[in-house]
């Protein structure tokens, strides 16, 4: 890192804590599925590491499992709700798993196969757009808080790719992740920490 990386503000990722649809592998969008007891175990483990910095802005998704990750993170209190990060609307696939969907479609995935009802990555990609836009001139270091899925878009397109190119990037539930600068480049400096 150079001295002029340093001066730059960094994006840190939280994705929320677990829940019974993402322990059992279910796409959970808008449906508003609560944290699991363990949920909240990550998403507390997540205050110390936050505490050691300063953030100019917290962004969350109004969802409650996100929502409750940033309270027990510590950071709830400064949070600013923005639809922006609501996860994907997987219309037919909401709370089914990825090898239920293929029943009925073989290979299918979120990334790469419309379903009926659900946004596209491409859709979740022009909806964050405008954040990421506002995230790449911040004065200073910004928490958000969010969820799986849309979380991958928003650092493809940090990274400038296509929103599909997410599907390369796996995300843990309870997990940090930070974008950052080298010189004029937007690369990660960590993932899924």
């Amino acid at each position: 890192m150079t001295p002029d990386d340093e001066l730059r503000a960094e994006v840190v990722l939280a994705r929320h804590g677990e829940t019974e649809w993402s322990r059992d592998m279910r796409h959970t969008g808008r449906t508003d599925v609560p944290l699991t007891e363990r949920g909240r175990e990550q998403a507390a483990a997540l205050a110390p590491r936050l505490a050691e910095r300063g953030f100019a802005r917290v962004l969350v998704s109004p969802l409650s499992r996100a929502v409750e990750t940033c309270e027990l993170a510590g950071l709830g209190g400064r949070a600013e709700r923005t639809d922006a990060l609501l996860e994907f609307d997987y219309g037919d696939a909401e709370g089914k798993t990825t090898a239920q969907m293929r029943e009925r479609v073989p290979d299918w995935t979120v990334w790469t196969h419309s379903t009926p009802g659900a946004e596209t990555p491409d859709d979740v990609g022009a909806r964050l757009a405008p954040l990421v836009a506002e995230l790449v001139r911040a004065d200073g270091d910004v928490a958000v808080f969010a969820h799986g899925h849309v979380l991958r878009v928003l650092a493809a397109l940090w990274i400038e790719s296509e929103p599909v190119e997410g599907s390369r990037f796996a995300l843990s539930t309870g997990t940090l992740s930070t974008l950052g600068w080298e010189r004029d480049a937007r690369v990660f400096r960590a993932w899924n920490a």
